[in-house]
């Protein structure tokens, strides 16, 4: 009685380790005092870091939280019907936060942003604007689960991996493009659309060199293709020893140096939103940057499906235009990031257990190869399911990342306090300890990389579902 699509997504959020992990969490939910035996939750991808900030904000600003403007409510203008260009005041200051976020190297029009319930819809419009039902769009691995839904449940775009490892720490390389240009137009017989990346990466927690911004412009230029770059972690990406820092897709793209410069604009395409870097999940404010004008246009009419409220642009457009609260609430941001990812990886170190080195996001990928019985993805499974249900920390495997290699996991650790990860810590090194992997990890054992073709780890889980949370 029902339509495919259904089925379809029944069948996908059954067979999903994250949702499993969710599932077990939920049953068991940690708390220091009420459930102190309970499951942490490590797997949200969540800023909970920087409320106090937001909420100090709002107490002196409550004339804007009870939508009232000189002291007269505006309930009535805002609740009646908006067009779904959104408010123009909200789209003025999100070019300005955009480009300082950016270093204030790239200048924003508002005329391009589109507004969306999220970035989540934001991705999924974009994909209805730039390809055809069984075109494809390439995508570095490991990268967001969730694009397996955004992408392609209602569109019918297919996605081929660029597959990257940590010989290079899964950093983008030409000819891993070109292996899976090929891999789609000859092998599987698809029209290749675009390159799809996300910078920061989710779930690496690192940010694109300027030479892979480089080749990646250079590739799509060769091609024909378009470029959408995720941008949503981009104003928690903090500077360290190593890293160079935060660089825009469209910072590269400005680059002169860039033959058929003229090319880019029309075919590049940003998607932000306020979720990770101010917390706000549950406001749900995406964004599409657009050179595109047809784009712009055929996608400002399909935000209609997914519009962002008034109350939520009126609030923002405030917040935002609140210049010096933005400038040091991201400071505090980055600030309070940095430190508890230090912790965070400073803790795994101490259980054997070693990060890739990172600069954003909020999140660490984490090696746990030293832990695995073999080097394959069933193994990984058994790692995950002891991992959740031993040591009762809810963290992410790599298989549901796509990732090309066994024994990585995504770790979270800014949706908690500095209590909850001290109980983390401790459980993670007993656990290490119990599995008898501490020295292993310790003495750097590493195995070799799995055959390219990356895990099919939905046959995987489907074959553990059934007794992995007996």
């Amino acid at each position: 009685m029902l339509s495919r699509r259904a089925a379809a997504c029944k069948s996908l959020v059954q067979d999903s380790s994250y949702s499993l992990g969710f599932q077990e969490y939920e049953k068991n939910p940690y708390h220091p005092t009420q459930n102190p035996s309970g499951i942490i939750q490590m797997a949200q991808a969540e800023n909970h870091l920087s409320f106090d900030l937001m909420e100090s904000w709002l107490e002196r600003n409550q004339d804007v939280s009870e939508f009232r403007k000189n002291g007269e409510s505006m309930l009535k203008e805002l609740a009646l019907f908006q067009d779904y260009h959104g408010l123009q005041a909200f789209k003025n200051e999100l070019v300005v936060f955009m480009s300082k976020m950016r270093g204030g190297k790239v200048k924003f029009d508002p005329k391009k942003i589109v507004l969306t319930a999220g970035a989540t819809a934001a991705n999924e419009t974009l994909i209805f604007c730039l390809a055809e039902p069984g075109e494809a769009f390439l995508i570095p691995t490991p990268y967001y689960h969730g694009f397996d839904k955004d992408l392609k449940w209602r569109t019918g775009v297919e996605i081929v991996p660029i597959h990257c490892s940590s010989s290079n720490s899964f950093r983008i390389t030409e000819s891993a493009m070109e292996e899976a240009y090929q891999e789609a137009e000859q092998r599987l017989g698809l029209k290749v659309k675009g390159v799809f990346i996300t910078n920061p990466s989710n779930p690496l927690g690192t940010t694109a060199t300027p030479q892979e911004l480089h080749h990646l412009i250079s590739f799509a230029v060769s091609k024909n293709i378009h470029i959408v770059s995720v941008e949503i972690y981009a104003a928690t990406a903090f500077n360290n020893n190593t890293s160079p820092g935060f660089t825009s897709i469209l910072n590269a793209a400005s680059d002169k140096t860039h033959k058929n410069r003229d090319l880019l604009s029309p075919r590049i395409h940003v998607v932000s939103s306020l979720s990770k870097d101010f917390g706000l999940q549950g406001f749900r404010i995406g964004m599409i940057y657009s050179g595109n004008e047809t784009v712009v246009s055929a996608a400002t009419k399909m935000s209609s499906f997914g519009l962002v409220s008034s109350q939520s642009q009126y609030l923002l457009s405030n917040i935002l235009g609140d210049r010096k609260f933005t400038q040091n609430y991201v400071k505090q941001n980055k600030k309070r990031l940095r430190e508890r990812r230090e912790k965070l990886v400073s803790g795994l170190k101490e259980c054997g257990v070693p990060c890739l080195d990172g600069d954003a996001g909020l999140f660490c990928w984490a090696d746990m190869r030293g832990l695995l019985g073999s080097n394959t993805f069933e193994s990984e499974m058994e790692l995950w399911r002891r991992v959740v249900c031993d040591a009762g920390l809810n963290i992410s495997p790599g298989s549901s990342f796509h990732c090309c290699e066994p024994g990585w996991f995504r770790v979270c650790f800014a949706n908690m306090s500095d209590e909850t990860l001290e109980v983390a810590m401790r459980r993670m090194r007993d656990f290490v300890d119990s599995v008898g992997g501490g020295d292993r990890c310790r003495r750097g054992v590493h195995r070799s990389r799995p055959p390219a073709a990356g895990p099919s780890w939905r046959k995987i889980l489907s074959s553990l579902v059934n007794w992995c949370f007996k």
